[in-house]
């Protein structure tokens, strides 16, 4: 569930700023040290839903909350979310210090500019590569530049998503972690 929750918030720093000027769908495929896990995401304005094997992440920055749904147990938890520590109104990067355009590709079929982006995360200074769909704007795809991570969108649909999408489903109840002292 963490991971999930933590997965999310990464796809919202990395394709935040522009990627949220339009409505879409991808398939999202993440790569690692650890290996590599698929999903999907859906965008809509101000609001981000991924899915993955085990769990849905909804993250809803007009409402400053983030749901993880456990589907199998029927569940939700909720966690504050602060989208100015993540995504950002602007085409840029939170932190980000220079980028630098460094040629022209295809991703998924789709022209697209790749940047060479440095940014600032708290006291760490990283380096990513990011190519940006000619046409929407939609970072495609963003890679560590030592190769240790990337996040891609495939099959990428820009357009209209359901509202219901960004929605705790019916029936579901939220899970409270109790207190250590309630514990004990």
């Amino acid at each position: 569930m963490k991971r999930a929750l933590v997965v999310s918030v990464l796809i919202s720093f990395v394709f935040s700023g522009v990627a949220l000027a339009l409505d879409f769908s991808a398939d999202m495929v993440s790569t690692s040290k650890e290996g590599s896990f698929t999903g999907k995401i859906f965008a809509a304005k101000d609001k981000i839903r991924m899915e993955t094997a085990r769990s849905v992440t909804i993250t809803r920055m007009d409402k400053n909350v983030a749901w993880v749904i456990m589907p199998e147990q029927k569940m939700y938890m909720e966690q504050p979310f602060d989208p100015e520590k993540i995504a950002g109104a602007t085409e840029k990067m939170p932190g980000e210090i220079e980028r630098t355009l460094v040629g022209h590709d295809t991703i998924d079929g789709r022209a697209a500019d790749k940047y060479r982006i440095v940014y600032q995360s708290n006291e760490v200074r990283a380096t990513v590569f990011q190519w940006v769909e000619l046409t929407s704007g939609i970072p495609l795809k963003t890679a560590a530049e030592d190769g240790s991570w990337s996040m891609e969108y495939k099959n990428l649909v820009v357009g209209a998503q359901s509202d219901s999408l960004f929605e705790i489903p019916a029936g579901y109840a939220k899970f409270v972690m109790p207190k250590m002292a309630d514990v004990m």
